[in-house]
């Protein structure tokens, strides 16, 4: 009889070994690559802070004013059916940085710190060759000199940045250090890295060559509290105080986004650029909109996961075009892995052996063969486990820091970001799993809803014809229930594995 950890370990090798080849070789079909010598394309990925699935003009808001982002939708490859990993920001953002569902490396909710362990995607691009660089929100650990978790410690070779959501004329951490600025707090994140961009095109070699440039905007809006600027709040006069500056907010964030749009164009650097907008997830209760959809922020039903989503990179997808396959933040760092052929190396596989997500690239690129091609080759997992938040008060830190600085004196990390590469001790049991998970293999999505006296219940929903989710098909539909809880719980096995650190053994 073998014991309970050689079991789990066993367990954990069989996931591995039947998830590397699917995430880190390719499997995708022959056109997924770009040409060896295609020139590596810059990236931007811009995301916003509670933007829900319907909080935008193109989705069928009546009221919102958002023609950059319309225009984008229009122009580029809008994704109908894209999710955040998770129903809140922290772990999402951890999703984008890893391509990994966020428990696997305890990002549970808001404030918790992102594993000195994980390997991420400015990692893997700065050696590629490119220049790395984050403005705005953090969110995935303390932005003080001496964290171990701030965007420097996870590839980024500049960061201008925040420790959480920020408001108008933000204090920011230029690389630890805390300056405060003043203007609309989209306007100036998005000025700050076009700033950085320009640099990094005039930086050119002995050759006249430059390095490729990876930029990741978080925007701090339209979290709350709601302050638009007034040029925007005026816009929505007619609306309730609070709703006028929630929606001047995202029209902020639209001006912004228009902004980064025109400096790629005017630097002549647009048309190979991969430009890609989400937000981290579902719409808020009562101002938000889900587009109709169930639940919102919080919620693994589909109205706090589904967020909007647009991708332009007009070399490679000249014509618009809409993807109604359903994808996530998981799947952006294996797309970028696969359009800038950065194949995985040993080293990555060791620190990352269990991604989520799939590379998208066979549906983003133009070709011949995009009609025939099929659906994602696996499922999508999500959960969100039961555990309390951790607040990152992000204005008291950054005036604290400020006023520190300014005294001579610089602050300590919060204990979360200093112990973020501890282990769960005792290790995580690998057959109770708290909260709410669920598993979306196609159209069918199941639900797994633990109570918080125990006791577990299914419910099954065929999205494709019920989108809002409101008849319940577990119990006419039980061998489907069946495989797919099978499915389900035996990624969630795989999740705890990576939790406890499985993951990280060499």
């Amino acid at each position: 009889m073998i014991s309970k950890r050689t079991a789990m370990a066993v367990l954990h090798t069989a996931i591995v070994a039947a998830l590397l080849p699917m995430h880190l070789a390719k499997t995708a079909p022959a056109d997924s690559t770009l040409p060896a010598d295609s020139t590596l394309p810059d990236i931007v990925l811009v995301m916003a802070d509670d933007q829900g699935w319907g909080d935008m003009a193109y989705n069928g808001h009546p009221t919102l004013h958002t023609p950059n982002f319309d225009r984008a939708a229009r122009e580029g490859l809008r994704f109908d059916r894209f999710y955040a990993a998770a129903p809140v920001c922290s772990p999402t953002r951890a999703s984008v940085m890893t391509g990994r569902t966020p428990n696997r490396m305890g990002v549970f909710k808001w404030g918790y710190p992102l594993r000195p362990q994980e390997r991420t995607i400015a990692e893997v691009l700065r050696g590629r060759g490119y220049a790395t660089g984050h403005f705005g929100k953090w969110h995935l650990g303390s932005v003080r000199r001496k964290s171990p978790t701030h965007p420097g410690a996870h590839g980024f070779d500049d960061w201008i940045s925040a420790p959480n959501f920020f408001d108008n004329d933000p204090i920011l951490s230029h690389e630890g250090k805390a300056v405060a600025h003043e203007g609309e707090s989209s306007i100036v994140t998005a000025d700050l890295a076009m700033s950085w961009i320009r640099e990094r095109v005039a930086a050119k070699d002995a050759g006249g060559k430059r390095k490729p440039f990876f930029a990741v905007i978080w925007f701090g809006s339209p979290h709350g509290p709601f302050r638009a600027v007034e040029e925007d709040r005026k816009r929505y006069a007619k609306e309730p105080k609070n709703r006028q500056n929630f929606l001047g907010e995202i029209t902020g964030m639209d001006r912004a986004y228009g902004k980064i749009r025109a400096g790629l164009d005017e630097l002549g650097v647009r048309k190979n650029t991969i430009l890609w907008y989400t937000s981290d997830n579902g719409a808020l209760p009562r101002v938000g909109s889900s587009g109709g959809h169930r639940g919102n922020k919080g919620k693994v039903w589909e109205g706090g996961l589904l967020v909007p989503a647009i991708l332009e990179w007009p070399e490679r997808v000249a014509k618009p075009r809409v993807l109604s396959m359903r994808c996530s933040t998981v799947d952006i760092f294996p797309t970028l892995l696969a359009a800038t052929s950065a194949a995985a190396t040993p080293e990555d596989a060791r620190k990352a052996p269990a991604l989520d997500g799939e590379s998208l690239l066979p549906w983003i690129v133009d070709g011949p063969r995009q009609l025939t091609l099929p659906g994602r080759s696996r499922p999508l997992g999500f959960w969100d486990i039961r555990a309390r938040g951790i607040g990152t008060p992000s204005a008291k830190w950054m005036k604290e820091l400020l006023d520190a600085q300014k005294a001579g004196r610089d602050l300590d990390p919060h204990p979360a970001s200093r112990d973020a590469a501890k282990l769960p001790s005792p290790k995580v049991a690998a057959d109770q799993f708290s909260g709410h998970a669920a598993w979306i293999d196609g159209d069918w999505k199941l639900h797994r809803i633990h109570g918080k006296k125990g006791g577990v219940t299914w419910e099954l929903y065929d999205l494709a014809k019920d989108p809002k989710e409101t008849s319940d098909l577990a119990a006419e539909q039980g061998e489907r229930v069946a495989k797919m809880r099978e499915a389900l719980e035996t990624w969630l096995r795989s999740v705890v594995a990576s939790l406890n650190g499985e993951d990280y053994s060499s």
